[in-house]
């Protein structure tokens, strides 16, 4: 599953709406619907989010969290460490080596803690 994925079956569910609904709306298969909620497929386009938030009735902060979290769910990254420090090439070896095997506490520590580095003053 997806980020983006998760939290769209969540706000689809609150609202008491099914995946076939969804898909009846936006003129794609319920296939495709659940698709992008498991992560079956990649990230949809930047118009077809735009849609689920419309459909969806998300303003503001909500669809911007809907945005960002389309944009964080391609279910397989490439991660280009070819022109990067020795340090670099082996933390991508060791994210792709082991990222299966990490719950989901432990991603967010990591995530958290390359957030916190990466806004350091001076990046």
């Amino acid at each position: 599953m997806t980020p983006f994925g998760e939290r769209m079956r969540e706000l689809r569910a609150a609202r008491g709406l099914t995946q076939q609904q969804q898909a009846d709306q936006l003129g794609v298969s319920k296939a495709y619907i659940s698709a992008l909620e498991t992560g079956a497929r990649g990230r949809p386009s930047a118009p077809f989010v735009d849609q689920i938030c419309a459909w969806l009735g998300l303003i503001w902060d909500d669809a911007e969290e809907l945005k960002a979290l389309a944009v964080m769910s391609h279910p397989k990254p490439v991660i280009d460490a070819s022109r990067s420090h020795a340090a670099a090439v082996e933390l991508a070896n060791l994210v792709a080596t082991h990222i299966g095997s990490l719950d989901a506490a432990a991603c967010r520590r990591l995530i958290t803690a390359l957030e916190d580095e990466v806004q350091k003053p001076g990046r």
